[in-house]
C-alpha cells in the first residue's frame, strides 16, 4: 500500500493515537494525517496539535481541517457529510488504507475505496482517551508525549521588585494546588557569581534561557499548572539597569514572555523591606516596581495586582484561575 490516511482532532495527542500513527507508517510509503478543528481543548490552537504531529512525524503530510463537519454519529446524513468533506480534502490524492481505532472506518474507508484497518479498537495497548485525558492529564500523563505534555501545562508567573513576596507566594501556590514550582534561579548565580554585585551581559542571558529550561523541565511533572518566581522579563530588566542595554538573545527571550506564561500576578510593594545583603535598599525597590508597571503597560501584558496578606493573595490568584 503507497498511500494512507489518518484523521482526528488530537485534543490531545496520546499513546493511542501514535500506535495508530506509527503502524500506519510502517505500511504505506505515504501517511497523510488529517487535523480536525477542536472545541473539547479551547486553551490549545490547531497550530499546537499540528506542530505535535509535526515534531513527532516529519515523514507524514498533515492537513489541516479546520472547517469540518462538527457532528459525529452514525446516521445516514452524517456519515455523508463527513464523507464528503474527506474526499474534497484528500483532493483527488488516492488513499490506499484508512488508519483508525474506531468504528467509523468501515463508512470512511468504503468512500475512499481503501482498506479498512483497525488498529487497536479494544483500547488493550493503551487503554485511554482523550476525553479521559482531558478530564485528569496527570493522572493520565503516562499516555500523553513529553512536548504535547508541556502544552497543556499553564504557566503562572509571579512579578515584582525584590521583597514583595514572590517566593512565598509561589511556594503557597503550589502546596495549594498540588503542583511543582520553579525558584528564581537569577538569585541563586547572582549569589555564586556576581562581582561587585553586577554580571556580564552575557551571563544575564544564561540565567534567562537556563530558568527556561528548567521550568520546561518542570513542566513534565506538573498538575494543570507551573507556578514560576520570575522570568526572563525581569532579568532583561536587571540588564538594563546593568549596562543600559541588553544582549540581542535577551531581548528575544523577554519578548516571548507575553506568549510563554497563561497568568501573570505583579506582587505589590504594600509588605514591609526585608532588607537582606543582596539587596540594594527600599528605594530601589520602589524604582525596580514602577519600571516593572510602566514595562508591562507598554507590552501590552495583562496582569492582575496582589495585595495585602498571603491568604488574600493566594484567595486573588484562585479567583482567577477559577475564572
Amino acid at each position: 500500500m503507497k498511500t494512507g490516511l489518518v484523521l482526528g482532532k488530537f485534543a490531545p495527542l496520546h499513546r493511542g493515537h501514535q500506535y495508530v500513527i506509527e503502524t500506519a507508517l510502517q505500511q504505506v510509503e505515504q501517511l497523510y494525517i488529517m487535523v480536525y478543528a477542536c472545541d473539547e481543548l479551547p486553551n490549545i490552537t490547531m497550530d499546537q496539535r499540528i506542530g505535535w504531529i509535526e515534531k513527532l512525524y516529519p515523514e507524514a503530510q498533515v492537513i489541516p481541517a479546520p472547517d469540518g463537519p462538527r457532528e459525529t454519529g452514525y446516521t445516514d446524513s452524517i456519515m455523508a457529510a463527513q464523507e464528503d468533506y474527506i474526499l474534497k480534502k484528500v483532493n483527488g490524492v488516492k488513499i490506499d488504507a484508512f488508519f483508525s481505532s474506531e468504528p467509523y472506518g468501515a463508512h470512511v474507508s468504503r468512500a475512499l475505496n481503501a482498506v479498512d484497518c483497525r488498529v487497536d479498537e479494544a483500547r488493550e495497548n493503551f487503554p485511554v482517551s482523550a476525553s479521559q485525558i482531558r478530564q485528569d492529564t496527570f493522572k493520565n500523563k503516562k499516555f500523553i508525549p513529553p512536548a504535547v505534555y508541556e502544552d497543556l501545562i499553564e504557566k503562572i508567573v509571579f512579578l515584582g521588585a525584590p521583597s514583595t513576596g514572590k517566593t512565598t507566594t509561589s511556594r503557597a501556590l503550589a502546596k495549594e494546588l498540588n503542583t511543582e514550582w520553579v525558584a528564581e534561579y537569577g538569585r541563586t548565580y547572582w549569589e555564586e557569581n556576581q562581582s561587585d554585585r553586577r554580571l556580564t551581559p552575557e551571563q544575564l542571558l544564561y540565567i534567562a534561557s537556563t530558568h527556561n529550561s528548567i521550568e520546561d523541565e518542570t513542566a513534565l511533572q506538573a498538575n494543570k499548572y507551573l507556578i514560576c518566581d520570575t522570568n526572563a522579563f525581569t532579568t532583561w530588566h536587571f540588564a538594563i539597569s546593568y549596562h543600559d542595554r541588553a544582549l540581542a538573545e535577551l531581548e528575544q527571550l523577554a519578548d516571548k514572555c507575553k506568549e510563554r506564561y497563561k497568568y501573570v500576578f505583579l506582587c505589590a510593594d504594600d509588605i514591609p523591606y526585608e532588607d537582606t545583603w543582596e539587596r540594594s535598599g527600599e528605594g530601589n525597590r520602589k524604582e525596580f516596581q514602577d519600571f516593572l508597571v510602566d514595562e508591562l503597560s507598554r507590552r501590552e501584558i495583562p496582569y492582575i495586582e496582589l495585595r495585602g496578606s498571603l491568604a488574600e493573595r493566594i484567595e486573588v490568584v484562585l479567583a482567577a484561575l477559577a475564572k
